[in-house]
């Protein structure tokens, strides 16, 4: 009896327990709370892009092609079209020269890319200065186009892909200026510093384009970015002329860029929800690098907070439902695949391009006629820039001293040029004296660096400059497709 009632005391009491604990806490209905998809989405952010080609022109079909292929990455991913702004001069789609009317492709054989894609700043409006305040946020600051900004939050991803022609410090764009890498970091970190995003990726095609970050971009910003090339070597194009496979015969330009191309393509065929950033270094550095041969590669860098490319690609690019079955990234073995070594240097694309439209065009017609002086216009010009620029050194160093100062690196790590403003003063300099420096004549930046970097002031400069310009006056004020300005900022 004793036992039983001793029972009831403890029935008695556990019930007590459970009644005052339902009026602490709401009932339970027997079901796991899990995040809701809103919840899951306000905890990630919102994913923004910024892609820009920064060139114009047929010659240079693949920066815009480039582009357009993102963007498609990025709408099958997910994002949204308020979610991405779009820089590209739109004079490929429908230029004379197209054989494809209102329609672009970034591989022989492939789809059309240009279907869709945002003309958010085109013609004009593809200016250093837009692209900044897109990145900034800052509408107020934006002259023309669609005004499509970055307006992130602290929660959200940023991805910006920039594809175009480079020199040490710079990257080209279709109207004056040009982007300088101190006035594109300084943008980077007015960008951290207001808090308006989470985490960002860049990743840059240019020659020479680790020389913009190269010393320049700290860590710490939550930024990582790659880029095709080291400070001092070309990037490349792809799909060119004399390639396997080629681009079809009626283009006579390449259609992509090789770096571009790699990250794009990979990206295509992964699920990105398994593929880490870091996966898709070494699938591209491999493929850009011809395959660890560098016989027509280059080395694809890292810079800033390396640690994020632990991260998952899907962060960025979004993620493609058509890939749900992939497993992860099958990492490449250099010496499974073989170098292709056809590849074409970046700044001699333009010349390709010309070479095939010359040699397109019928004998003794017009066509023929006109490609002919193009081509020889342009490289006569391309010579008189490097003349010019030899001839600058020898004034100043001396003949025995010129070429090791105008073409010394600095060791990695260590920024291109103490004085950023004396940069641009050089540029400008020559400029006056010599005419345009053009998307080629990039390929000198580093030297106009080293001149101050020797300590030449401006004085000394503009009488070289006169005197090698008049000394080399080969060019005779021609401009051609390959000759638009590229003037520092003021």
């Amino acid at each position: 009896m004793e036992f039983v009632q001793g029972l009831l005391r403890v029935l008695l009491l556990s019930l007590y327990v459970v009644n005052s604990l339902s009026r602490l806490h709401s009932p339970w209905d027997g079901k796991i709370a899990m995040k809701t998809e809103d919840e899951d989405k306000t905890e990630m952010g919102t994913r923004w892009a910024v892609l820009i080609a920064g060139s114009s022109d047929y010659g240079n079909y693949r920066h815009q092609a480039d582009v357009c292929h993102a963007y498609q990455i990025l709408k099958r991913g997910g994002l949204k079209d308020e979610n991405i702004v779009v820089f590209m001069y739109d004079d490929i789609a429908n230029n004379d020269e197209n054989p494809y009317p209102g329609k672009i492709f970034n591989k022989p054989n492939g789809p059309d890319v240009y279907h869709g894609v945002p003309k958010d700043y085109t013609g004009s409006n593809v200016t250093v200065s837009n692209f900044y305040a897109a990145i900034l946020g800052d509408k107020d600051a934006i002259k023309g186009g669609s005004g499509k900004v970055v307006a992130s939050g602290p929660n959200d991803h940023i991805f910006i892909f920039y594809t175009d022609h480079g020199g040490a410090g710079v990257l080209g764009m279709p109207n004056d200026p040009i982007l300088y890498a101190d006035e594109f970091v300084d943008t980077l970190k007015k960008k951290a510093a207001a808090g308006t995003f989470k985490k960002m990726v860049i990743y840059l095609e240019a020659c020479e384009s680790g020389s913009i970050f190269d010393g320049l971009l700290p860590e710490g910003l939550n930024i990582y970015v790659t880029t095709a090339s080291d400070p001092e070597e070309n990037s490349w194009g792809t799909y060119c002329p004399g390639m396997d496979p080629p681009p079809p015969p009626e283009f006579g330009t390449c259609l992509g860029d090789l770096y571009s191309v790699a990250w794009m393509e990979d990206a295509e065929i992964e699920n990105l929800k398994q593929e880490t950033l870091k996966d898709q270094y070494i699938i591209v550095k491999s493929r850009t690098s011809d395959h660890d041969t560098y016989m027509t590669g280059s080395h694809v860098m890292q810079y800033g907070d390396i640690k994020i490319d632990a991260e998952e690609m899907e962060l960025y690019l979004g993620f493609d439902p058509a890939n749900e079955n992939v497993t992860k990234p099958e990492l490449p073995q250099a010496a499974l695949v073989n170098a292709q070594g056809t590849h074409v240097p970046q700044r001699e694309a333009e010349l390709l391009h010309l070479w095939h439209k010359y040699h397109r065009a019928v004998e003794g017609s017009a066509k023929k006629e006109h490609a002919g002086i193009e081509l020889t216009r342009t490289i006569a010009h391309r010579m008189h820039v490097d003349n010019s620029v030899k001839l600058i050194g020898d004034l100043l160093f001396g003949l025995d001293n010129s070429l090791k100062t105008l073409k010394a690196v600095r060791p990695a790590g260590q920024v291109l040029v103490d004085n950023w403003a004396c940069l641009k003063s050089m540029v400008r300099t020559f400029e006056a004296s010599c005419g345009p420096l053009t998307q080629y004549g990039m390929k000198h930046m580093r030297a106009f660096a080293n001149i101050c970097n020797a300590g030449v002031d401006i004085n000394a400069m503009t009488r070289a400059t006169s005197k090698a310009c008049r000394i080399n006056d080969i060019d005779g004020g021609i401009r051609t497709s390959d000759t638009s300005r590229f003037s520092p900022s003021l």
